[in-house]
């Protein structure tokens, strides 16, 4: 049984999506403030945390950023009605995903469902090939781990889903639209800047070009292309 962490100041939130929760199988811890979240959501006890951005003692944004100091543990984060500057935040300290409020139990379950997918090993990412090499990128299907120019790089699930649906399609241009579904499991919409977000963080965590070469390149109007470069040897740092 997968155990989440729900930290959120609204009691009728907490207790809502305990029930509901519990009967969908998880296991759920609920808290009202941020004492002990960051300690508890990097004890590896969880599966995943539901992160309110609003709480009385500590904004969310600010628990997001120390959580990610010390564990890739799938965030997602609860924010409110049109605070779009909030998502985008969030998304760039590296939440999974976000589910502004008031929300259906059953989207949160579902969008819950879809991240356990990809970090529990049940999702969309095929066993075979168990590496993938493109330039000077390195990625390990097998321990979910990735390398670039030689040096370890921390990416966040949905981080290395995205760069994964990226490398096996590199030379191709893919839409928003398929990356939105393959990556975060959930149809597009005009409004949705995610997958732009995500992409954002991988440029900045992989560096925006290799060999003089635009890495992840965006396609207007469509998406992006992440460049077919060959695989080179890493820069020797003796």
């Amino acid at each position: 049984m997968e155990q989440l962490l729900i930290v959120d100041d609204d009691a009728g939130i907490r207790e809502m999506l305990s029930a509901y929760l519990r009967g969908e199988g998880y296991g759920v811890d609920a808290v009202g403030t941020g004492a002990d979240v960051v300690e508890r959501a990097t004890s590896g006890a969880y599966a995943l945390v539901i992160l309110d951005i609003m709480l009385p003692d500590i904004n969310g944004l600010a628990l997001l950023g120390q959580i990610r100091a010390q564990s890739q543990v799938p965030v997602l984060m609860l924010t409110a009605r049109g605070e779009a500057v909030d998502r985008v935040v969030g998304l760039r300290l590296g939440a999974d995903d976000y589910v502004p409020k008031p929300f259906l139990p059953q989207e949160l379950a579902a969008r819950i469902h879809a991240i356990l997918r990809r970090t529990l090993g049940g999702g969309r990412i095929p066993e075979r090939p168990p590496t993938i090499e493109r330039g000077d990128v390195v990625l390990d299907t097998r321990s979910r781990s990735v390398v670039c120019n030689g040096m370890a790089v921390e990416l966040t699930s949905v981080e290395f889903d995205l760069l994964h649906a990226l490398l096996t399609t590199a030379g191709q241009v893919v839409s928003r639209a398929t990356l939105q579904q393959r990556v975060l499991g959930r149809d597009y919409t005009s409004y949705d800047r995610s997958v732009d977000t995500h992409v954002s963080n991988l440029r900045k965590k992989l560096g925006a070009s290799v060999d003089g070469i635009e890495r992840i390149k965006s396609i207007r109007g469509t998406g992006y292309l992440y460049s077919d470069t060959p695989v080179r040897k890493p820069t020797n740092r003796y």
